[in-house]
């Protein structure tokens, strides 16, 4: 795998999948049959910082939860594409309505129907806990898993090398 540090420094936009990068890919069934996820404060809070930064940030998910997509609307991301069967149709297209360039486009994806998506992007990643042929795809593994912080690592390393993550 070749240094993807340089790829990070050009990155403008951000998509990611849901369950698996942004949860732990787990789910609870309620008795009423509503599923539940868990997602880490410090996933959001990189999220929404690097929104208020300027960087888009898209999340295209086959799943469909209204509470999800409150999470996300809160944490100030607009492009919330769920139910999607076609992850590479719906990147194209989002690439497509905002003029992106995909080489600026890191994105975070943990089972196989990512990897069409992730051979679009410029800086395809993965969660330490991804499936084995997406991992083989992944330009970067983090050392963190599917809802365990990988999030916030990809955008913490962007912001770091381009000067914004908040220091004390």
């Amino acid at each position: 795998m070749d240094n993807p540090l340089p790829a990070f420094r050009a990155i403008r936009t951000f998509v990611f999948d849901v369950d698996g990068v942004m949860t732990d890919a787990r789910v609870q069934v309620t008795e009423s049959g509503e599923l539940l996820r868990t997602m880490t404060i410090r996933d959001g809070y990189a999220v929404q910082l690097a929104v208020q930064l300027g960087y888009r940030v898209a999340v295209i998910t086959g799943g469909t939860s209204e509470g999800v997509r409150l999470r996300f609307l809160r944490l100030g991301v607009d492009d919330y594409y769920s139910g999607i069967r076609d992850k590479a149709l719906t990147l194209d297209a989002y690439h497509e309505r905002y003029g992106l360039d995909p080489r600026q486009t890191l994105y975070m994806g943990d089972d196989i129907p990512d990897l069409p998506a992730m051979a679009i992007a410029g800086l395809p990643c993965a969660p330490r806990d991804a499936v084995p042929q997406v991992l083989a795809k992944a330009r970067y593994v983090s050392p963190q898993g599917g809802g365990e912080g990988c999030v916030r690592d990809v955008v913490e390393k962007v912001l770091t090398l381009n000067g914004q993550w908040p220091v004390s």
